[in-house]
């Protein structure tokens, strides 16, 4: 039988569907496999997302496990509670200090909303630092000020119950605050200051802006006492999350070969393995 001469179109379908079983954009790579810019910690080198230049895919990643997984959900879990959580706690609370003003709403709100805004830029950093370097770097930036508004945030309540009856006092330590946190969020605008050879120098400035509560802290103990700071702002509390502020800025920032490698890491990359 004679050949009719007509040609069967090419399966693009079939073609284009074994590339994408061959090299899915959520498939993970090695630290070797990444652009420079994505090249942050040279400590973990499995479960990377390749750079995705699109908000859709770096978004969805959230659903993909990888090594920003634990990173993403630590931070948006509570971001999204936080706010939530506040106005429970104020409609709880309300009858039973009918007394409270406006401004111990606003003190207290103060460390709400810095808590709210630190933790969503971490989520949204960690999330979209796969997208290209401008939007990383963008994110980058707001994440470091948000640390500058946790800490920021978590000191005026503090100061304002420390020194209730002392407003003069309450602004001094208020200013002093928010100029370091100025200071700091100005500092992570800078391009070199998110390279990861500045990693030490950024730890060492957010612990040194968490360390600065250690004036208003003295202050209150010379004028009232350990018992009476206690009972006024919860100092053994107070003492607590400075504590951990510093161990948050510190271990990242100073890490050492083989010190993070907890636990935690390995099932990442033993799960970042299997995908």
């Amino acid at each position: 039988m004679a050949a009719t001469g007509i040609e069967l179109p090419e399966n693009n379908s079939v073609s284009n569907a074994a590339e994408k079983v061959d090299d899915p954009w959520h498939m993970l790579v090695h630290w070797d496999d990444l652009p420079h810019w994505q090249q942050d910690n040279h400590y973990i080198q499995t479960g990377y997302r390749k750079a995705s230049y699109s908000y859709s895919r770096s978004l969805q990643s959230i659903l993909h496990w990888h090594n920003e997984s634990v990173n993403i959900w630590t931070h948006l879990l509570p971001a999204t509670l936080c706010l939530p959580f506040a106005i429970f706690l104020y409609n709880a609370l309300k009858p039973r200090y009918e007394q409270a003003s406006q401004a111990d709403v606003i003190a207290m709100g103060c460390f709400f909303c810095g808590s709210a805004f630190c933790l969503g830029m971490s989520a949204f950093f960690h999330t979209l630092s796969n997208h290209s370097p401008s939007v990383a770097g963008l994110w980058n930036q707001l994440d470091y000020a948000g640390i500058s508004m946790l800490i920021a945030g978590s000191f005026v309540p503090s100061v304002y119950y420390g020194f209730y009856c002392h407003p003069v006092k309450q602004r001094t330590y208020w200013a002093m605050i928010c100029t370091l946190g100025i200071a700091c969020t100005t500092m992570s605008i800078l391009p070199h200051f998110k390279t990861p050879a500045w990693r030490p120098y950024r730890a060492l400035m957010f612990i040194g802006m968490g360390i600065s509560a250690i004036f208003s802290v003295f202050d209150g103990l010379k004028m009232f006492g350990w018992e009476d700071m206690e009972k006024q702002i919860g100092l053994s509390w107070l003492v607590l999350q400075g504590t951990l502020y510093i161990l948050g800025a510190g271990l990242p920032g100073f890490q050492k070969h083989g010190t993070l490698e907890s636990s935690i890491t390995w099932a990442l990359h033993t799960r970042s393995s299997m995908s």
